[in-house]
Formats: C-alpha cells, structure tokens, sequence
C-alpha cells in the first residue's frame, strides 16, 4: 500500500509491485492467449491487470500470482463474452492469432498441446466459463478448489465445467503425431502446393481434411472453409500459379508446431501451419488477416 508522507516507500512499493508483475507476466499472458485466441487481446488484458494491480491495496495480497491470475482469467471471461458477437459476424473462417513460441516455447504452460492452433479453435465452441476452467486444469494444472475460486463458482461447478469441455474436445479432438512427421508433412504440403501437384495433395490429405483461410475480410481469401480431399488438393491446385510466384517461403514455429511464413519483397502476408493425424494432414490454416501476423513478425 502506498505511504501518504514518504515518497522514497511509494517508489519501492511501486519496484515491488512492478517486479511482481513482471514474474508473472509470461504466465497470465499464457492463460489470457489460450482463452482469447488473440495476442493483441491478451495484452489489452495484461495493461488492464497491470492498472489494477497497482491501484489495488496490495498490502491484503498474500499471494500476488494468485491475484493476477484471478484478475486476468475474470478480464479474459468478459472479453469473451463480448468477442463472441464480433466473432459471428467476422468475414470468413476466423482462426487464432499466431504466436512464436520458438523464443518462449510453452508461454508458461504444463501443457503446450493447449496451445496449438487446432485445439484453440476447439476451444471456441465452449462457453467463458468453460473455457477458463479447461484452461487453468489443463495447460497449467490448477487445483480444482483455486480454480472455483478464480472464477467465482463452487467446487463442484468447477470439476462439472472441467468435465464438459473434456467431453467437447474429446469428441472433436484427433490424435497428432511427433514433430518430426508433422515437420515432414507441412514439408510435404508446401512443395506439392506450389506445384499444384493434386495427385501428392490428395496422398499427404485425410478424406475429411479441411482447409481454413483467415483474410478476415482484409485481404482476398475464401471465405468459406474449403472441405474434402479432393476439393481441398484442387483448390490448391487452382491458386498454385499465382499465389506461390514470386514467394519467399521460410521455416517458422507457429503455437508449438512447425509452420512457414510466406512473404512477397520481404512483406510477411500469411503464416501457414497444418494439423496432423497418423492418417495424413487433416486441417490447413492459412492466416492472412495483416492484423493477425505482427506476432509472427517482429
């Protein structure tokens, strides 16, 4: 708590303060990232918590962590509940933001796979609360009892929460393969690709493999997902001839797994990353929404 005479105290409570957040930063942009799907998003979130943590009378706060924690998960609750309007009206297929995790592999997380693009857009058909609840259990393996706590329900609603958004990604949810064959395969795609090859785009494709382009309504792109082996291996057949000339295709890390970002005279225009099963590449995300790609390119 800040002192009324002393100002030598106020600036130490204030280093103190500072440094507290500072430990905590890369956990809570962590949780804010995976339940919003939005790098700029988390960070409007961790100014919010920060502008809060230092107006707060941090003198009733045992464990600092624990508070930031709770006030960015709420912040993120409400954020959703209002991003799921825009979300509905966005142009074309909406995909999370990408995040270098080459630098800051987990983000302060357990559990990585949480973070992979696939399992984020899983995320979106669940409710705030359930999401949240998903997301402290299980990319930072939070005790049930702290997470009733953090977002305001009792144990049992929070095991419920828990066990619901298990059921929903588990229904949905494949098996994904080492990173070494995920590696092989977007290798794989991108070559047959600019080739327009069909006949090697339909071998590297699961029947039911699904093709997402985020434009975002920005730039061209489709929008509509683009379903099925064969229709996704002529789609990119058909774009081959003019959307790979004169692109400069680099080896990147997008959410944990291999990607490449593409680039025309040294502009990044999309970031292009795939989920694999045993059974072949089974969804393509292309992100080209200019908004989205500053993560990828700083």
């Amino acid at each position: 708590m800040p002192s009324k005479n002393n100002p030598a105290d106020d600036a130490e409570d204030l280093r103190e303060a500072e440094a507290a957040f500072q430990d905590a930063r890369g956990y809570m942009f962590g949780i804010a990232y995976r339940m919003l799907g939005s790098v700029g998003e988390a960070e409007d979130i961790l100014q919010e918590a920060w502008i809060r943590w230092q107006t707060y009378d941090r003198s009733k706060v045992e464990n600092p962590r624990a508070f930031l924690t709770t006030t960015v998960t709420r912040l993120a609750i409400n954020v959703l509940q209002s991003a799921k309007v825009r979300r509905e009206t966005y142009v074309g297929p909406w995909l999370p933001e990408p995040v270098d995790t080459s630098s800051d592999p987990a983000l302060g997380a357990e559990n990585a796979a949480s973070l992979e693009v696939a399992v984020l857009m899983l995320l979106e058909k669940l409710t705030p609360t359930e999401r949240a609840a998903y997301v402290l259990r299980e990319a930072f393996d939070y005790p049930y009892e702290q997470i009733a706590e953090i977002i305001g329900q009792t144990n049992a609603n929070a095991r419920q929460l828990v066990s619901r958004a298990r059921k929903h990604l588990a229904a949905e949810k494949r098996a994904s393969v080492a990173a070494a064959d995920h590696q092989r395969l977007l290798t794989a795609f991108v070559a047959a690709a600019q080739e327009g090859n069909v006949a090697v785009l339909e071998k590297l494709f699961t029947e039911d493999v699904v093709s997402y382009s985020d434009g975002g309504g920005v730039v061209r792109a489709s929008k509509f997902p683009v379903v099925g082996r064969h229709r996704v291996a002529k789609y990119y057949h058909a774009f081959a001839d003019r959307f790979w000339v004169g692109v400069t295709v680099e080896p990147a890390e997008a959410n944990g797994r291999p990607a490449v970002s593409l680039s025309r005279d040294g502009t990044v225009f999309a970031v292009l990353t795939v989920s694999v099963t045993p059974d072949g590449i089974d969804r393509v995300f292309v992100m080209m929404n200019p908004s989205k790609l500053a993560a990828m390119t700083v």
